[in-house]
This record gives C-alpha cells, sequence and structure tokens, in this order.
C-alpha cells in the first residue's frame, strides 16, 4: 500500500509549529524569571514550578496512558534524568541567576546564539551535516537574533554585568544539550511522558536546596506578581512549552530544530518590550523579519528535500514492480 506524500508534508508542518509555540513560551521565561528572581530565591521558586506542573501531569498521565510514569528502560531512564539536569536544573539555574545581575535583552543576546551551538552539536556529536539551504536558514535567523538584542540593548532594565552574560552562555550551552538530547531515547514516549518524566527529575534536582531555601525565606516579602509568575512558569512554561517541544523534535532534524530556537530571543525582546518597557527600534522589526524569514526558509527547504526523497522512493519502487513484471 502506497503511503500519501499529504501525510509527510502536513506532519512536518504540524512540527513546525510545535516548536515555534514551544519557542515563543521558552523566550518569555527570561521576563518570567526576571519578575520571580527580583523576590523569589532561584532553589524555592524551581521546585514550586516542578511541583505545580507535576500536580497537572501526573493525572492526566495516568487517565491517558494508564500510569503514573512512562515506562522505559533503564538506559532511556537515565538519558532523561541527564537531559533533565541539563535542561530543567542547569539551564534554569545559570538563567535565573544571570538575570539577578543582567537585563533581559543582554541575555536575549545571548540566548540568539542557540541554533549556532546546536547545529554545532549535531554535527559533531550526531552527524546531521546540514545542507546549503540548511546553512542559508541558520545563518539568516542568527543575524535577525543579532540585530533584534544588539538594538535590545540600548535601553534595557537593569545593569549588564559580565558574570552574569557568562551565566547566561552557560545556559545557553545547557539548553543546547536538553533540545537534542531527547533523540537519543529509542523506546517509544509521548510528549506526555517525556514531559512527565523530566518535571518528575527536575523536582528531585531542585528539591534539596529548594527546602533549604523555603526554610529560610520570608514569604511575606513576596508580592502577587512574583508568586503568579512561579504558576506561570509551571503551568505554561514547564508543561505546554515541554509537551510541544517533545511533540515536534521527534518529527524533524537536529539541524532543523535549532532553527526554530530563533523564536526565542525573538519572543523575549518583544516581551521585554510589552512588560519591561523597553522600546521598540526600527533594527529590531528588522531582525524580527530576517529571523522568520530564516526559518521561513529552512522550513521550506526541508520540505523540498523531503518531497525529493519521497519522489526518488517512488521511483525506485516503481523500478522494482517494472523489474519484477519482467
Amino acid at each position: 500500500m502506497s503511503v500519501s506524500p499529504i501525510a509527510p508534508r502536513r506532519s512536518r508542518w504540524a512540527a513546525y509549529l510545535y516548536l515555534s509555540s514551544a519557542m515563543v513560551i521558552v523566550g518569555s521565561s527570561v521576563v518570567a524569571g526576571k519578575l520571580m528572581v527580583v523576590e523569589l530565591p532561584v532553589f524555592l521558586s524551581s521546585a514550586l514550578r516542578f511541583v505545580i506542573a507535576l500536580a497537572v501531569l501526573v493525572p492526566i498521565m495516568r487517565l491517558r496512558e494508564g500510569s503514573c510514569l512512562p515506562r522505559l528502560s533503564s538506559r532511556n531512564w537515565r538519558i532523561l534524568a541527564l537531559q533533565s539536569l541539563f535542561g530543567s536544573f542547569l539551564f534554569t539555574t545559570f538563567l535565573l541567576y544571570g538575570l539577578g545581575s543582567t537585563s533581559p535583552a543582554a541575555a536575549g543576546v545571548i540566548t540568539s546564539t542557540t541554533p549556532a551551538w546546536i547545529g554545532l552539536i549535531a554535527w559533531l556529536a550526531m552527524g546531521e551535516r546540514p545542507g546549503r539551504r540548511a546553512v542559508a536558514g541558520i545563518a539568516c535567523a542568527l543575524l535577525g537574533v543579532l540585530l533584534i538584542n544588539t538594538a535590545g540593548t540600548s535601553g534595557h532594565s537593569g545593569t549588564v554585568s559580565l558574570g552574569g552574560n557568562l551565566l547566561v552562555i552557560a545556559a545557553v550551552l545547557c539548553e543546547s544539550l536538553f533540545l537534542l538530547m531527547r533523540k537519543g531515547v529509542d523506546q517509544p514516549l509521548t510528549a506526555l511522558g517525556a514531559s512527565t518524566a523530566i518535571s518528575l527529575f527536575g523536582l528531585v534536582w531542585f528539591l534539596p536546596a529548594g527546602v533549604v531555601q523555603a526554610v529560610q525565606f520570608d514569604y511575606a516579602a513576596a508580592s502577587t506578581g512574583a508568586w503568579l509568575a512561579v504558576v506561570y512558569y509551571g503551568l505554561v512554561i514547564t508543561i505546554v512549552a515541554y509537551l510541544c517541544w517533545f511533540a515536534g523534535i521527534v518529527r524533524v532534524d537536529a539541524a532543523t530544530a535549532g532553527v526554530f530556537t530563533g523564536l526565542m530571543p525573538v519572543s523575549a525582546v518583544v516581551l521585554s518590550m510589552l512588560v519591561l518597557g523597553e522600546a521598540m527600534t526600527w533594527p529590531t522589526l528588522a531582525g524580527c523579519a530576517l529571523a522568520l524569514a530564516g526559518i521561513l526558509l529552512i522550513s521550506l527547504a526541508k520540505g523540498k528535500e523531503e518531497t525529493a526523497a519521497s519522489g526518488e522512493t517512488t521511483a525506485t519502487k516503481t523500478e522494482t514492480a517494472a523489474a519484477n513484471a519482467s
């Protein structure tokens, strides 16, 4: 039975939608994190974030998949634990402590390098060598987000420090590893199952230091806005972003997924303007256009590659059938 070429195309564009949504939400973590660290300890707020997420994910997991956690081999559990260490614990810790001493716009400058790191890691560690169109798309996206964030630093809220920027650089490296490691799991794993497992390990990593900070913290000193930021982190950044990313990453290669991380700093800068009052400039608008053009370019390039591959497969099947008939 032949497979319709429409199905892969629909799956590909669905993956692009999932990845875009995930990165827009992750970009908002820069603003939400800035609001949190002003009033709340990093480890306490992060532990509460995962408590909130698990309170929602575990019952849904039980209802939809019949168990509270996915059934995986010990090897795959180790991969998820390591993925959570990089993406949930180290990324969040470095980013939030970095935001404590630098501005969201400066952090956006650094997060704009994520596609390059993902492409480099995918090439060196996973053997995914991007083609010319993919390289052009990555370059376009990088140029756009760099332009956005360089322009955004002119009117940022808060100071910029070398130490804070180095912490954000460390966060970007950890996020790049986190975004790629999902492909190492070799058993069927739904987006819901992956999100639940990652959140569980996230709580495990943050809980010890979170308990210490919980005992010492003056809860009356935190505003309602800071607590709402924690709830947003748990429900939207953790649950929705994880579900979207895990649903999309299994349908595309690492280089393609890496390009979509270009939306993360775009989202961070735009939301910094809307929520934190940073100024919108023409270079920023031009940077947004370049970043989006890069994402469109790589998407169309992948579509052309898949169409060509589908045509080659069809031609091979036709030749084989003709040979068998003769």
